[in-house]
């Protein structure tokens, strides 16, 4: 059984969003992307009703980013809250402040997510108390109006979080065996570690692109901004993986044998 985030808010529901990350957000032709976009400008396969018109078949048009984004519930959160319901066809001059103030609440939903999960974290009991104020503090900011969300400094934000967040891991990360290792930012692409024990390692910021983690331990694990794009999960096990989102599992690949924290599940392209 699959246990679902505390916080559904956090979960991305497209259909209460204005496709805001399919008109907001750039792309740059590449791999990931069949197309170059500007920012503002609607994605060509964004229908009247913001659905997606090739929903189904993303991957295979050459989409691979969308099916890996992940908006930790931003869009309708600024579509329904911050906008009040009102979308940017119908109203199309509220759409450059819907369009800037949907990238900052990402950000900001993002850090809530990494927030619920370090309080979840029993080893990190004694930062409760600052971690709990954090998340209220991060809370109140996403309830800003768009001017407002328009004016944070998301950096600094997301820097004070940052060491908190890391203070949290370490302390969950210290009653664990192993030598864990510090690869914090390390390029690690196309690095050979299958079998590799990396149990209790800092793996914060790490460009693991097209490495080979087959049979890999990561148990506990911390992994948050790591770059999983291509890395090989098949046989690995994430079992307490610190900071792992559902969007790094769908830029990797893995099997049936890949083992998961229990909040996150298999995705859908991964091999039997």
């Amino acid at each position: 059984m699959v246990r679902m985030p505390a916080d559904l808010s956090l979960v991305s529901d497209c259909g209460s969003c204005f496709g805001l990350c399919c008109v907001a957000l750039p792309f740059a032709k590449s791999a990931d992307f069949a197309q170059d976009k500007a920012g503002g400008t609607p994605c060509r396969n964004l229908r009247d009703d913001f659905r997606c018109g090739i929903h189904s078949r993303l991957r295979d048009s050459g989409y691979t980013g969308c099916t890996v984004f992940d908006c930790f519930g931003a869009g309708q959160k600024v579509s329904q809250l911050t906008f009040g319901g009102v979308d940017w066809r119908r109203e199309p001059g509220s759409a450059p402040a819907m369009f800037a103030a949907f990238p900052v609440m990402r950000q900001l939903h993002e850090l809530l997510w990494y927030l619920n999960e370090a309080l979840d974290l029993p080893a990190a009991a004694p930062l409760a108390p600052r971690l709990s104020r954090a998340r209220q503090d991060v809370d109140a900011m996403t309830r800003g109006d768009a001017e407002t969300l328009a004016g944070l400094d998301v950096a600094g934000v997301r820097a004070g979080v940052s060491e908190l967040l890391l203070e949290a891991s370490e302390l969950a990360r210290a009653g664990l065996p192993g030598r864990r290792r510090n690869h914090r930012g390390a390029d690690l692409i196309g690095a050979k570690l299958r079998r590799a024990d990396l149990r209790g390692a800092n793996l914060r910021g790490a460009y693991l692109i097209g490495a080979d983690l087959r049979d890999a331990d990561l148990r506990g694990a911390d992994v948050i901004g790591a770059d999983l794009r291509g890395t090989d999960l098949r046989g690995a096990d994430l079992t307490g993986a610190l900071f792992l989102t559902q969007a790094q599992l769908g830029a990797a690949l893995g099997d049936a044998a890949t083992r998961l924290p229990e909040a996150l599940t298999r995705p859908g392209h991964w091999t039997d």
